[in-house]
């Protein structure tokens, strides 16, 4: 299996990560440009943002939990040699679980959609890491 296609799914969830940046950094300059908070209100990164703004932050920084796993087991899988179609398949779940889970979180934000995507993420996460880490100390 080719380094790209393994890779390609952790490259669009570094996509979709740097989309809600952009998102977020407009959310905000526009809440000060709009005067709805001030600049000293959120110095030190209080959560003083206007609502709007806030939750596309808090979509944004939830990409540097769950992910991070995310990110590691590619990598150790690939310097492993255990990326696999298994793997991959399951990695386009996992992103898409993740893609799902900042689309309700950046929009309606209704907590029970929420829940469930983040929930089919960490269970495909968690498999993942199962099937890796019985691999590994199998030698198989």
């Amino acid at each position: 299996m080719s380094i790209a296609t393994i890779l390609l799914p952790l490259f669009v969830l570094v996509l979709m990560t740097f989309a809600l940046m952009v998102l977020m950094a407009r959310s905000r300059i526009g809440a000060l440009k709009r005067g709805e908070v001030k600049m000293g209100d959120v110095a030190l990164g209080q959560s003083n943002w206007p609502p709007r703004a806030q939750q596309i932050s808090n979509c944004y920084h939830n990409q540097f939990q769950l992910p991070v796993l995310f990110y590691v087991l590619t990598i150790l899988a690939i310097i492993t040699r255990h990326a696999d179609y298994l793997f991959v398949a399951l990695a386009w779940v996992f992103v898409l679980a993740r893609i799902a889970h900042a689309y309700i979180h950046s929009t309606t934000n209704y907590v029970r959609h929420r829940f469930n995507a983040f929930l089919v993420g960490a269970l495909v996460l968690l498999v993942m890491w199962i099937i890796f880490a019985v691999q590994i100390l199998a030698g198989v």
